[in-house]
């Protein structure tokens, strides 16, 4: 049991992809104030000096960030996501990035026959 927590905590401290990196986790701890959360999990934070990150809820992936919060953390807005605010009808929920997955976007596939010219060649 100790083994798997020591190399898990190790794989956190010395790698980024994990969350987030040793000065990630001191920075947070000493200077960082909770702003909020997402859907996904994803905590975001902000300092005194208005510096914004995210810790992520799971594998480091910049597309697992929604609309709102995106907004917030490049300084576009500066209201915080509201979880509770109503949303249009049009709006879709967000999804990640989906490439290599099963739900990729897979373009349709014209032959050529099909294609139909709207003007006559000169001969």
């Amino acid at each position: 049991m100790w083994i798997v927590i020591s190399n898990m905590s190790l794989k956190i401290i010395f790698t980024w992809w994990n969350k987030q990196t040793l000065g990630t986790f001191l920075k947070t701890l000493f200077f960082g104030k909770f702003v909020g959360s997402d859907d996904y999990g994803n905590r975001y934070y902000k300092n005194k000096k208005n510096d914004r990150w995210v810790i992520y809820a799971d594998s480091i992936e910049a597309t697992k960030i929604t609309s709102d919060w995106y907004l917030w953390i490049h300084h576009t807005t500066d209201k915080i996501p509201d979880k509770k605010e109503n949303k249009y009808s049009w709006q879709k929920k967000h999804l990640e990035n989906q490439t290599g997955t099963n739900n990729h976007f897979k373009p349709v596939k014209i032959k050529k026959d099909d294609i139909k010219k709207k003007y006559e060649t000169w001969k």
